[in-house]
């Protein structure tokens, strides 16, 4: 797998619920969002620009994907300030590594550069270093549609939290039409 075939499986609303456990006390959180996946190519302005910010030639790119969050789908927009712009420049001798460019970071709001790799089975792996911080994630595909994240964010003295989400693809309008009409054919061609 590469980078652009994960954002293009990726692609579509995520129902995400998340476990997060914070060793620096006692405070534990637990939460459920949706999490909105866009693929861009390569000559989307939104790939240019981010490139650009991080002083990185945008002919390295392969596309990228916007991620945002939202609290549920009762919401008529997802929050700005939970977006972000992710960038893949692939290494080219090996497409299963390489990095992509954060607009701005989960942990840190400023932007970043993560380093990923597919392991054979096609899980997942981003290692991040921030300022302050360093997060490992990883990610892998149980279904098409449905997929698992954990991640660990480290300070200078240790973990500091972990997180566990489960997350499953929506079903969009269009494709539940497509499945009540497929369902109404079989029911009715079983009365028959």
């Amino acid at each position: 797998m590469t980078m652009m075939d994960f954002f293009r499986k990726s692609e579509g609303t995520w129902f995400s619920q998340r476990t997060v456990h914070h060793f620096d006390c006692v405070k534990n959180e637990s939460g459920e969002s949706n999490i909105i996946v866009e693929v861009l190519m390569a000559d989307d302005p939104r790939v240019i620009d981010v490139c650009q910010g991080q002083n990185v030639d945008p002919a390295l790119a392969k596309g990228g994907a916007t991620f945002q969050w939202q609290h549920n789908l009762d919401d008529p927009n997802p929050n700005p300030d939970w977006a972000a712009i992710l960038v893949d420049i692939p290494n080219p001798q090996n497409s299963q590594t390489g990095k992509f460019l954060r607009n701005t970071g989960y942990v840190e709001g400023i932007p970043v550069v993560c380093h990923y790799h597919f392991a054979a089975d096609g899980t997942l792996t981003i290692e991040t270093e921030y300022e302050k911080n360093q997060g490992q994630e990883r990610c892998w595909f149980v279904t098409d549609d449905f997929r698992v994240r954990v991640s660990t964010v480290k300070m200078m003295n240790g973990v500091n939290l972990m997180t566990y989400c489960s997350e499953r693809r929506c079903v969009s309008q269009e494709k539940l039409e497509e499945m009540i009409q497929l369902n109404r054919v079989r029911v009715c061609t079983k009365l028959y």
